[in-house]
Parts: C-alpha cells; structure tokens; sequence
C-alpha cells in the first residue's frame, strides 16, 4: 500500500491521530482554569465583565472539549487493530492507568461540565463556581494520568517480566511517579497554559484592532499578556530541566536533538542551524557556538558528551525529524518570551492597548502554541524510535499482525473524516472567536427552565388550581 509496510503505516497512522488530538486537549486545559479564573474574579469583585467573558468563552471550550473527546476515542481504539502485540505486552501496567484515567479525570469533567455550562441559573453562583473549579480539576487530572503512561514508555520503571513475556507492575508508585514524569507534567502543563494564552491575546488583540474600547477585549488580552510574561521565563527553565533529565535517561534522543553525530570529547558546540546529513553523519552548513552545548548540558564549557556514534545505527533516531522538531520547538519558545517581554514594556508605556504593529504581531502568535505543543511531541515520540518501551520493545516488535492494505485504507478514511469533521468544528470555533465580546454576553442556554422533552401536557388548572370541569 503507497509502496510502504503495515508498521510504517500503523505509524503515520497514529502520529496523524494524535497530532489532531493533542491540539485540543492542549487548549481545553488552558481554557478551563481559565474559565475558573474569570469566574472567580466575577465572584470576589461583582463585575459584570467577567461573566460576560466567562460565557463568551465557555461556548468555545464546549466545542473544543467534545472534539478532543471524540479524537481521543479513536486513538484508543488503534491501541486494539494496529497496535495489539503492544497492548498485550504492556497491558498490565498501562491499562490500569489509563482506567484511572477515565475513572477520575474524565467521569469528573463529564459530570460537572453542564452544571458549568447551563447551570448558573439553575444552582446558584458559588454552586456553579465549584463545578467550574471541578472541571479544571478534571483537565488536571486527565494530563496527570495520559503524561504517566507516556513517561512510562520513556522512563519504565517499577516493572518485572513475567513468564509470558508482559510487563507486570511491582512498584505502582514507581510505575505513575517514574523518572521523566514530574518534568514531562510540568513542562506539559505550562505549554497548555501558554497555548491557551496566545489564543486568548490573539482573539483580543483581533479585537482590539477593531474597537480599542472593547472592556472585554482589553482585559482578555491584558491577562494573556501577563501569563506570557510570567509563564514563559518559568517554561524555559522547566524544559531545561526536562532536557538535563532526558540526558540521563535517553541519551541518544538528547544526541539527534542537538545533531551531534560525532563524539566531542573536549566539549560540544551548539549547533544552531543546519541541514542534517545522516548518509555523511554530520550537520551541513551548521551554524554553532563553540562548546556552548558542553556548558548547557553538563555546565562545563570542556565537559565530553558523547555522540550518536556511541549508539549502534539500528538504535538511532531519525536525526532530521528531531533536530528540526526541536528546533521549532525552542524558536517558538523564545518569540512567546519576547512577546511577554515587549508587553510588561508596553504597559509600563501605558500603550499595551494602543501599540498596533504589537496588536498585529500577537494575533499572527495566536496559532504558534499549537505548532509548539506539537513539535514538542514530535521530538519526544519521535527521538524514542525504534522503540515504544524505552530500551524494551521495540516498535517493529509492538506492531499487530495487519495487512498494510488494512491499515492504508484505514488511514484514508481517518485522514478524510478528521478533515471534514474537525475542520468543520475549527471553522465554527475560528466564527465564536471573530465575534467580539460584548455587555450581558448570553450562554448556552436559556436564563429559564423549560419543559422537559418528552413529556405530555396536561390540562391547564384555574388560579386555584382546580382541574376544569368537562362539560
């Protein structure tokens, strides 16, 4: 099928269906502690803008949510046709995890999410407030779960073999707490707040450039501009940290990622740019800063790392992907660091609202977290190859036994719905957002009970509620 095999197109398959998952979750965690954040503010200060952004907003998240749902849901089902050798070996340790998952993250966001959405009226402010801090809880605790299992196949630990062959878990607090997780969860969770941030300066800024006086647009885009100033400098210290501890344990990810094909015994240079050339084992035309990487990775300019020459050639990632991927990764990184930079100088100006070329350049940034969030995943699960267990199993190993015919026609299929239906849901989320926040922003339902579907009309009573008399 298109000349490829059944494993490399098992692999397209799920990196095109977690590529459109991992965008919507990214978002909805930002956007429901946000939500959190502007009804709270709405409860301690009584200012009826806040409501007003509140319901403006939580009609974008409920469209956002329920296609994460649903892309979710496939990617699950894979894990079955595509992927079953894998999900038989380590079935054991992960599947209770991601149970855990659906059983507290999931059934808690499902639960309180339409009290938050269509309940305010019904249970009263404080009530509705809960069910708003519940749902940001249960986006929390969703990350929480999903980041354990992938830093699992990074990082196993707290595991035996049995006698079949299966991963079997004999430290379940090794397994969940294992050696990559806190900095994978931290490092997740501030790129879904950035992201979530970029949209909302993004959408506040469009509005800004139309209507200056727009409160709403004003106070969206103020606070987005802080949590990029804020959260930005605390990213790069944490994705630093997350790179120091995949040193340790995935060396060679570390290697593709800074293109070191060879070994630097005298210390290694930081290689900017370049095109990376794995037939020659080397980065052509590389742009670099002598021993800078030696100082960043072991802070010592003379400090030896060793290159992906120590790594025998089946066992090393595809060099370009990564080394592009991260690269992407980091860029974006820093532009979010200066736009939060240029808007704490903005407002000390007292011009962050006025400044329109830095209107323009945050709305143009309003996409650039998504393509961040996935470069991000592209370099992780790509600089894991060949294996899905880091060290253990290997990918050509995890593969069910499918016909590639299968598994083509499959994706075809997937590639047209995704397309047709998310497309469809981004187009109705790109219309809520060109729509500008206003006074008495409305719901998603109506301020007033009504009547229940299903259910007959009785006789009308008098005053005094008698039933009429028949005639």
């Amino acid at each position: 099928m298109f000349g490829l095999e059944a494993l490399m197109l098992a692999r397209i398959q799920f990196a095109f269906t977690i590529s459109f998952h991992i965008i919507f979750p990214a978002f909805s965690i930002g956007l429901a502690s946000y939500l959190a954040v502007l009804n709270g503010l709405w409860l301690a200060t009584g200012r009826p803008v806040f409501l007003d952004l509140f319901n403006y907003w939580k009609k974008i998240f409920a469209v956002a949510f329920g296609m994460g749902v649903v892309s979710g849901i496939v990617m699950s089902y894979q894990f079955g046709t595509n992927w079953s050798v894998f999900s038989d070996k380590v079935g054991p340790v992960i599947g209770p995890l991601m149970g855990y998952e659906v059983l507290s993250a999931f059934f808690l966001e499902a639960g309180f999410l339409g009290v938050m959405l269509f309940g305010l009226s019904r249970v009263g402010p404080r009530l509705h407030f809960a069910a708003t801090l519940m749902v940001a809880l249960g986006t929390f605790m969703s990350a929480f779960w999903i980041l354990s299992v992938n830093s699992w196949m990074q990082t196993p630990a707290g595991y035996a073999i049995n006698d079949v062959g299966q991963f079997v878990a004999t430290d379940w607090w090794a397994v969940v707490f294992n050696p990559s997780f806190p900095y994978r969860l931290v490092h997740m969770v501030l790129a879904a707040y950035l992201t979530t941030a970029l949209v909302v300066g993004a959408v506040g800024a469009l509005h800004l450039l139309r209507d200056r006086g727009n409160e709403g647009a004003r106070i969206m885009f103020s606070m987005a501009m802080w949590m990029a100033a804020i959260v930005a400098p605390i990213q790069i210290v944490a994705g630093d940290m997350h790179g120091l501890n995949t040193l340790e344990h995935q060396p060679a990810k570390v290697m593709a990622m800074e293109g070191h094909f060879q070994s630097h015994p005298e210390g290694a240079p930081l290689i900017l740019f370049g095109i990376p050339n794995s037939a020659e084992k080397r980065i052509d035309y590389a742009i670099q800063i002598p021993k800078l990487s030696s100082l960043i990775l072991k802070h010592d300019l003379n400090a030896p790392l060793a290159g992906l020459d120590t790594i025998p050639e089946h066992l090393q990632p595809p060099v370009g992907v990564v080394f592009w991927s991260f690269r992407v990764m980091i860029g974006i990184g820093f532009a979010i660091l200066g736009l939060g930079a240029v808007s704490l100088y903005l407002r000390w100006r007292r011009t962050l609202y006025d400044a329109r070329p830095f209107l323009r350049a945050a709305v143009l940034m309003g996409p650039t977290g998504f393509v961040a969030v996935l470069a991000g995943w592209i370099t992780t699960e790509v600089g894991r190859q060949p294996y899905t267990v880091y060290g253990l199993l290997t990918t050509a190993q995890s593969v069910s036994p499918i016909d590639a015919a299968a598994v083509g026609a499959s994706l075809i299929a997937f590639i047209v719905v995704y397309f047709a239906l998310f497309g469809a849901g981004t187009f109705y989320i790109l219309r809520l957002m060109n729509h500008p926040p206003h006074v008495a922003e409305s719901g998603l339902a109506p301020d007033e009970p009504v009547r229940a579907g299903g259910i007959m009309p009785g006789p009308v009573m008098d005053a005094k509620g008698a039933l009429p008399v028949a005639s």
